[in-house]
């Protein structure tokens, strides 16, 4: 049986084309696994060494972010609306949703989101 691979971001393409100039948009897929993003986060840095702004996150139960019209539709304006000349990102989901420090204490796994205990979340190998 053949598994079936998600489609990816539409942001990927821009992605591959490699770096244009600023501004840059870094793009990053959240989730309580590595199949399903619940969250999407958006940086764009203007100038080099500069800190992202705006920082802006999408939430969704219901729907895998990666797929949402809405979400999709939202960040690239955002991209337009600033300008964004490169794209930078993970081609992965590439950890849990929740903030340590804001969803649960800093130091300690996610209680939520017990697949990335002691998880590598570039490469989603178990660290044991």
């Amino acid at each position: 049986m053949k598994l079936k691979r998600s489609k990816p971001s539409p942001f990927h393409n821009r992605a591959r084309r490699g770096f244009k100039g600023y501004p840059v948009a870094t793009i990053a897929f959240y989730g309580p696994d590595d199949r399903k993003a619940t969250k999407m986060v958006v940086g764009i840095v203007h100038i080099e060494d500069g800190e992202p702004n705006p920082l802006l996150r999408w939430f969704s139960e219901e729907e895998d972010v990666r797929n949402s019209r809405t979400v999709l539709a939202e960040a690239r304006a955002t991209l337009d609306e600033h300008g964004v000349k490169s794209v930078a990102m993970a081609d992965r989901i590439i950890g849990c949703p929740h903030e340590e420090g804001i969803d649960y204490p800093e130091g300690k796994t996610c209680p939520r989101c017990p697949f990335w205990a002691g998880r590598d979340r570039w490469t989603g190998e178990s660290l044991s």
